[in-house]
């Protein structure tokens, strides 16, 4: 009879995996704004966003923190820059703003579980696998898996402020197999990154998954990716680890 393998540790990507923004980076900007009495269209300010979030992740990788930076003031920047690409330049005008979103972005209360996530987690514990957290987060997100009542399903959260290695960085997904005592062999990583999330695993001998949600696949993934690696929602996890021999035999 073929060896079947049997998977002990999924390690899991965190934002547009597990969990979404409740409104655009731009909405909540913009809302902010008009509570601090200014007056910036939530489109402007969601494409200035993208704009210095680049440039900040660009020339101060992982919050900055080999830079001197603590990942609340790369943030505070983060905000600053993308009001004055949106056109208010007044700095002093911008920074209880700045203030008050760190504060925001912080609670669990701007943050919501996607569809299935919670079922598919206790699923896989019920199953016998031991889960764990992998994400390019700052040090907010315990508090924020607290608040939404995740925290409990993991055994652990690795986060790349705290480790000071962001993914892809090997040296973070090898932290969490040290801290599982497992082999690569036998853990999975799930993530909505190619390149952070399904590369990084793979680079370190992990097996890993795609969520790629409901619309067309970008070009490199489809010609990458096998299929059965490609979740569309997290409810097709499970089957994709029969697939793969990786589920412990129920009781």
């Amino acid at each position: 009879m073929a060896h079947r393998l049997q998977l002990r540790l999924l390690t899991w990507d965190m934002k547009d995996t597990l969990l979404r923004l409740r409104q655009p980076v731009g909405e909540e900007y913009a809302s902010k704004a008009r509570a601090h009495g200014l007056k910036v269209e939530a489109l402007a300010l969601g494409q200035a966003f993208g704009q210095a979030y680049r440039a900040q992740s660009h020339s101060f990788p992982n919050y900055g923190l080999s830079q001197g930076l603590t990942s609340r003031q790369w943030w505070l920047d983060v905000v600053l820059q993308t009001f004055h690409l949106a056109g208010i330049r007044d700095a002093q005008a911008v920074a209880p703003i700045a203030d008050q979103l760190y504060k925001d972005f912080s609670s669990p209360c701007t943050w919501q579980v996607l569809e299935g996530a919670e079922a598919t987690l206790r699923r896989c514990r019920e199953r016998g696998l031991r889960l764990a957290v992998v994400s390019n987060f700052d040090r907010r997100l315990e508090d924020i898996l607290m608040g939404l009542g995740l925290r409990e399903h993991f055994d652990f959260v690795l986060t790349s402020e705290a480790t000071g290695w962001p993914k892809p960085d090997p040296r973070i997904f090898r932290e969490a197999l040290r801290l599982a005592h497992v082999e690569p062999a036998v853990a999975a990583h799930i993530g909505d990154s190619y390149f952070c999330d399904y590369k990084g695993a793979r680079a370190v001998g992990m097996h890993s998954f795609l969520v790629v949600g409901p619309g067309p696949l970008d070009p490199t993934v489809k010609d990458s990716v096998p299929q059965e690696h490609i979740l569309p929602s997290l409810s097709h996890l499970l089957p994709a680890l029969d697939h793969l021999g990786g589920l412990p035999s129920e009781l």
